[in-house]
């Protein structure tokens, strides 16, 4: 999926096909954060 931001170590990706539902990945080694972009 395209990489949308990196900084500090951090990748911030964006998944839109998956799970139905947009929202972002952001990575930073082991550590993952999702974000979600409405839905339930």
């Amino acid at each position: 999926m395209p990489v949308i931001a990196r900084f500090y170590g951090i990748v911030v990706r964006m998944y839109f096909r998956e799970h139905g539902v947009p929202h972002f990945h952001a990575i930073y080694g082991e550590y993952v954060g999702v974000i979600r972009l409405g839905g339930p």
